[in-house]
């Protein structure tokens, strides 16, 4: 009886999750493994603690995201365009979709590249192609309660670094000592390595994401209305957001803490610290056993299925919510045709820059510099949005919520701003 009922708490949690875990995993993304690879190589533990020091503002910016969808029934675009200067939003979609498109990049890049480390006969561009086709094809020829099954169950692949870690030896002691004792040498390299962290660790796409998928939830549940969705919030469903958002963060998270980990206690203790893509740090794996350098590679190809998407899904909603087109996931291709036209769009992007032979570390680096540079931004509209209770009412944030809120905002802010000077 105690077997079956823990059995039941487990299924009633595991069917609890859903966007905030799908976003959390989204978020350890091809290229924010290449960027914990980097830090971990180059400075082994000493900024591991970014792990821990991230999640309370990751966490609650994604609460407050999910928040927004659930008791506006609207996503993130949508909400700036009915309540703010639709001049500001245009302009912030455009910095969204020119930020994604280099992540999507990058991400067919690398994913290209690891899978070249087990079948090297297969040319890069045809990989790309190919990763970018099986993408979109999900996104339009599936429904979305088959779409979302696929992304819940491949954010298992992200284990394969917390199995990578324990096959490595490593000093548990000195791991945790620098999870908890922050640690920074203030030089030029290493604040713009920060501000990269930041910028793939709260990336603006996943707050669009987050929106609109707690909508699509909503809608997959019979809500077709706006006004319906408005009704049917409740503190259950708030709870069960909660839930759900807190756990997929703390997962991502955890799979950040991992990846520097394995990484600062292989390669940079065995002095491999030029480590700038996720390829690189698989192949320097492999002296410390095939299954490790396996397991690397097949984690970055299955985040890579799991991020692309996000990316390419989180730039057709903001930019159709702005213009005021018909979007979903739940809709197909001909009731929503600009849609999906913009995550064409940007596939194709994608695909262009990896043919004209973009590096993979400064696609990476203008990535994460635009991320960094515009989610202050959107940020500020996610705060005051969430606090505002003529929107909100009784769901509005809790001071101390806002704190965290502005907080984050003003992080986020100076480490852009830093890295900018840094190079000056």
């Amino acid at each position: 009886m105690p077997d079956k009922t823990l059995r039941q708490k487990v299924q009633r949690y595991w069917s609890e999750l859903g966007p905030g875990l799908v976003t959390g995993a989204a978020d350890d993304d091809p290229s924010g493994i290449a960027t914990y690879s980097q830090a971990g190589a180059r400075y082994g533990l000493q900024l591991i603690w970014v792990a821990l020091f991230t999640f309370p503002f990751m966490a609650t910016v994604q609460e407050m995201c999910a928040r927004i969808g659930l008791v506006s029934g609207r996503g993130l675009a949508a909400n700036i365009r009915h309540y703010y200067s639709t001049r500001a939003l245009h302009a912030v979609t455009a910095l969204l979709f020119f930020a994604n498109v280099l992540n999507i990049a990058a991400d067919l890049g690398a994913m290209a590249a690891g899978t070249r480390l087990l079948l090297p006969a297969i040319r890069a561009e045809v990989l790309v192609v190919c990763f970018a086709l099986l993408c979109l094809g999900l996104q339009i020829f599936t429904t979305y309660r088959q779409y979302a099954k696929y992304l819940k169950y491949l954010t298992f692949v992200l284990l394969s670094y917390v199995i990578v870690a324990f096959i490595v030896q490593l000093d548990w002691g000195d791991v945790l000592y620098h999870t908890l004792v922050p640690s920074i040498t203030f030089s030029r390299d290493q604040i713009f390595l920060l501000c990269a962290i930041l910028g793939t660790t709260i990336s603006p796409y996943l707050f669009f994401w987050q929106t609109s998928q707690e909508v699509e939830e909503e809608i997959l549940h019979g809500e077709t209305s706006i006004k319906a969705r408005q009704h049917d919030v409740s503190k259950h469903s708030i709870r069960e957001m909660r839930t759900d958002v807190w756990s997929g963060m703390a997962f991502s998270n955890l799979i950040t803490f991992f990846i520097f980990a394995a990484v600062a206690g292989t390669l940079f203790t065995g002095g491999a610290t030029n480590i700038a893509t996720a390829e690189q740090a698989a192949l320097a794996l492999r002296p410390f056993g095939e299954y490790a350098y396996v397991l690397f590679a097949l984690g970055i190809i299955g985040t890579g299925l799991l991020a692309i998407p996000v990316l390419a899904g989180s730039t057709a909603y903001a930019l159709a919510e702005s213009f005021g087109w018909r979007y979903g996931l739940y809709r197909k291709l001909k009731q929503a045709h600009s849609f999906y036209a913009v995550m064409i769009a940007a596939m194709l992007v994608g695909i262009v820059l990896n043919f004209v032979h973009l590096d993979p570390i400064r696609g990476l680096i203008y990535a994460a510099a635009a991320n960094g540079i515009i989610a202050p931004f959107i940020l500020f509209f996610v705060v005051r949005i969430s606090g505002n209770k003529h929107i909100m009412g009784e769901y509005s944030n809790h001071p101390l919520v806002s704190a965290v809120g502005w907080t984050t905002i003003a992080v986020m802010a100076a480490s852009g701003l830093a890295a900018v000077l840094s190079f000056w």
